[in-house]
């Protein structure tokens, strides 16, 4: 009997799957899943567990016999450091083979549903460089090699690049970053060059002290660029540094910038201070436009973005005599690219500021049949919200990865809409809210839609037409 208390060795394994977060599994001879970071369905590796939990353990490869047919050489010198591009080392044709296969078990096993039309997943046709925003973090205290810390000597330790998972003190300084378009990285490259230069503090995560602490670059598809620093306090050096990059780069539109010494680097309620060009950069979908400020959500890849929108627009069956309700509408985006298809839509969302920006962008662009208001979606999405608008016949809903809550869903079935287009960053909740609906809807169409590549990560739109 073997001690499970202690790190136990399974020699020729056959990785057989993914599984949550990126991760994959084997099992052992008798059954029991081993959870891996690294690896690729199809490896046969000897692994050692360092985990024993109720009914599976968590484990590390140590040594590989043959790998997958499915795996690739990560394009990336950070792979497997920085944590970013966990599946950068599966060929794209399989990350999407089994962004699919989640997305279908979660429906089947989690929501119990079965969609009477499944349509492929939706890959992207740029699987490197598609990212609109990367934010970087300065810090003093760079995630070191083994053989950098055996080695004795002396190195510095600034960098500015991303956490180190699991090291919520430690950056991995990072080079070349395969997610965002140029010039991003000569961008991040430049502020980090000139500020070792210059000597200046670089955030220390445990003292809570320097001055440089992170950096947001943002990108549209019509070529416009945002770059907002923060800083830790003001000081002579802020604005050399800025009028430095202004100058170095003169195609960055919007030129931000905040004071932060509180104890996280959230940037929701902080003070975004202007310094060059404009307040806020522009992106265009189908003659649309959306002004994007540094607090504004905006989906991270424009392209699939705007593939998702058309399927989200297709499912949804428009009519021009349609009232839509769009829940969890961010800047409206959605509810803006189908106001011309309806006679109404009115998007809802909890951030003030998002509601604020979905309509001045509706005036911009000259809509006048979209409507937005600002609220909790659980307390506002009420009986009086809906004598106040109109009752919806179709309803668009993209919530967080939580999904919806339950009372949202109890006043769904209340409103009884015709037609329900569910879209979803995280199929698991998606299931489960489809479950909670299943009494008086029928999951009609289902695509996955991927809309990060490299990642574990994937969306799925589902239509729901009333029994």
């Amino acid at each position: 009997m073997r001690n499970r208390r202690k790190p136990q060795f399974f020699e020729k394994l056959t990785i057989i799957d993914t599984a949550n977060k990126g991760k994959t599994v084997a099992k052992t001879a008798e059954g029991i899943p081993i959870f891996l970071s690294g690896g690729v369905p199809g490896d046969v590796v000897d692994i050692k567990t360092f985990k024993k939990r109720k009914g599976y353990f968590e484990g590390n490869i140590v040594n590989y016999h043959s790998q997958s047919e499915y795996r690739t050489t990560a394009v990336c010198d950070h792979f497997g450091l920085c944590g970013g591009c966990k599946w950068q080392h599966m060929q794209y044709t399989a990350q999407l083979l089994f962004k699919e296969k989640e997305v279908s078990n979660n429906l089947k096993r989690i929501g119990g549903v079965e969609p009477k039309t499944t349509h492929p997943i939706l890959g992207n046709e740029t699987p490197y460089f598609y990212r609109n925003k990367m934010e970087f973090s300065f810090s003093a205290n760079r995630w070191m090699t083994q053989e950098e810390i055996d080695s004795g000597e002396s190195f510095n330790k600034n960098a500015l690049g991303f956490h180190k998972p699991g090291m919520w003190d430690k950056i991995v300084d990072i080079e070349k970053c395969h997610l965002q378009a140029d010039p991003s990285n000569a961008i991040r490259n430049e502020i980090r060059r000139y500020a070792l230069e210059q000597n200046l503090a670089f955030f220390h995560p445990k003292e809570q002290s320097g001055f440089l602490r992170t950096l947001m670059i943002r990108t549209t598809s019509t070529g416009e660029i945002m770059v907002l620093v923060q800083f830790v306090h003001e000081s002579e050096a802020l604005a050399p540094l800025l009028t430095h990059l202004d100058t170095t780069f003169p195609e960055i539109t919007a030129l931000l910038y905040v004071i932060n010494n509180k104890a996280n680097d959230t940037l929701y309620d902080q003070e975004i201070k202007h310094f060059a060009g404009r307040e806020y950069i522009v992106e265009e979908m189908e003659g649309l436009q959306f002004k994007i400020g540094a607090k504004t959500f905006y989906q991270t890849n424009s392209e699939q973005a705007y593939a998702l929108y058309k399927i989200t627009r297709d499912f949804a069956q428009l009519k021009a005599e349609d009232v839509v309700y769009d829940l969890y509408t961010g800047i409206g985006t959605i509810a803006q690219f189908i106001a011309k298809s309806v006679t109404k839509v009115v998007g809802v969302d909890v951030v003030p500021d998002s509601i604020e920006a979905a309509k001045v962008n509706a005036k911009d662009n000259g809509i006048s049949n979209a409507f937005f208001e600002a609220g909790d979606m659980k307390t506002i999405f009420t009986q009086d919200f809906i004598e106040r608008h109109g009752k919806a016949n179709v309803v668009i809903t993209d919530p967080p990865r939580d999904g919806m809550h339950k009372d949202v869903v109890k006043q769904l079935l209340l409103l009884a809409p015709e037609r329900i287009v569910y879209v979803s960053c995280n199929s698991a909740t998606q299931a489960r809210d489809l479950a909670l609906l299943s009494s008086d809807y029928a999951v009609e169409k289902s695509q996955a839609v991927d809309m990060f590549p490299q990642t574990h990560h994937v969306e799925n739109v589902v239509l729901l037409v009333k029994k």
